[in-house]
């Protein structure tokens, strides 16, 4: 990763931690995306005090390791930033925490990061309502490693979302053994299945790899219960798939309604997190494919808008569809992504005509540089 780049969320947890009275910071997102290496840049700077502590240095920990490093950074004096990496990892730190910040209000500045969302998200909302801001990191996006090390849009759908893997990347297996082994593997295993039950290891593994190989493509639970070597039922599927998405791996997207019965029990649209992971299962020359790169594109498209603010959704009724829905203060954006592959073009017509508050948008690979720079002036600018 080049030092020098410094992602945004490092400037925003920076500005409201110099605010008056901040509350406690929780940082979540994905393993190997510049969490760590943004706080320490973030550290660097600071004018005061600081301690840091990573929970998962140690072999075990206990609430007693959490109380040690808050007394630690009480030494150093009122305002010292208290930062606890992979906190997840301490068992019942959100109660720990919070006893310590309704004893101790506002004498620390704490910063609390991880890469379990499932384990730390039910942590905040059981304890810690009301005493903390979230600020979700996710995988780097194009025009990040543009800046960072000048990646064309060519490069980013093939190898797009890890810098670390960009040392490797003109040796194709050692690129995906990084992916595989330090990334992928240490996610399963560290994150899901040493906290959460799963009776068959081996075919949870096989059900990541068979979402990634639909990147953007609504799949429904029967069609992805029929493709693993097992039995099983749905409700199996939509748990793989739950924790996935808790460990920042895949992003299930719902299908857009007026009504939210039918929104809650649709397919799920399959957002894998970034292209390098498609790239990973399918390889290198799948890109060539029309079809495949379209869906790629389009998976580019939606992980930029799933970082905004707002809710995203796919819509499809028959043969019409729009690849995204994204609501956001009173207002319904109907994105359409143009990339090539054969598709329908009634639908962004279809979806009007029965949302008439919908705003009609188009992102094409030319489009894609400005879009992916600032998505909401474009979508703003666009919808007039």
């Amino acid at each position: 990763m080049t030092p020098a780049y410094e992602r945004p969320f490092v400037a925003q947890l920076e500005k409201r931690l110099t605010g008056e009275q901040p509350l406690i910071q929780v940082l979540i997102g994905p393993r190997q995306v510049g969490k760590t290496t943004g706080i320490r840049q973030l550290v660097a700077r600071h004018d005061g005090h600081n301690h840091y502590a990573n929970a998962d240095d140690l072999l075990s920990t206990d609430r007693s390791w959490l109380l040690e490093q808050w007394q630690t950074a009480m030494l150093l004096g009122e305002g010292t930033l208290l930062i606890i990496d992979e906190i997840q990892k301490i068992p019942n730190w959100s109660e720990t925490l919070k006893s310590l910040w309704d004893k101790y209000p506002r004498k620390l500045r704490v910063v609390v990061l991880g890469s379990s969302s499932l384990k730390i998200q039910s942590g905040l909302t059981e304890s810690l309502a009301g005493r903390f801001e979230l600020t979700k990191v996710y995988h780097w996006t194009f025009p990040e490693l543009q800046s960072a090390f000048g990646y064309d849009l060519e490069r980013f759908l093939l190898y797009g979302g890890y810098p670390g893997a960009v040392a490797y990347e003109d040796d194709f297996d050692r690129w995906y053994a990084y992916l595989k082994e330090s990334i992928v593997e240490a996610v399963i295993g560290k994150d899901i299945l040493s906290n959460r039950t799963v009776g068959n290891p081996a075919l949870f593994r096989q059900a990541f790899e068979i979402l990634c190989h639909y990147p953007a493509q609504e799949i429904s639970y029967t069609k992805l219960l029929g493709q693993l070597q097992d039995k099983g039922n749905t409700d199996l599927v939509k748990y793989y798939i739950e924790l996935y998405a808790g460990a920042f791996l895949v992003y299930p997207l719902a299908k857009y309604s007026a009504k939210g019965w039918l929104t809650r029990s649709s397919s799920p649209k399959v957002l894998i997190a970034c292209p390098a992971l498609c790239t990973m299962t399918a390889g290198t020359a799948m890109l060539a494919d029309p079809d495949w790169r379209g869906r790629v594109f389009e998976l580019a498209v939606g992980m930029q808008l799933l970082q905004l603010p707002g809710e995203l959704f796919y819509w499809r009724e028959k043969n019409a569809e729009v690849d995204f829905v994204y609501r956001y203060k009173g207002k319904l954006y109907a994105i359409e992504v143009k990339s090539g592959r054969r598709k329908s073009a009634k639908g962004l017509d279809a979806f009007v005509k029965q949302f008439p508050e919908g705003i009609p948008i188009i992102v094409t690979p030319d489009k894609f540089p400005s879009f992916s720079e600032k998505p909401n002036e474009f979508l703003a600018l666009l919808a007039g």
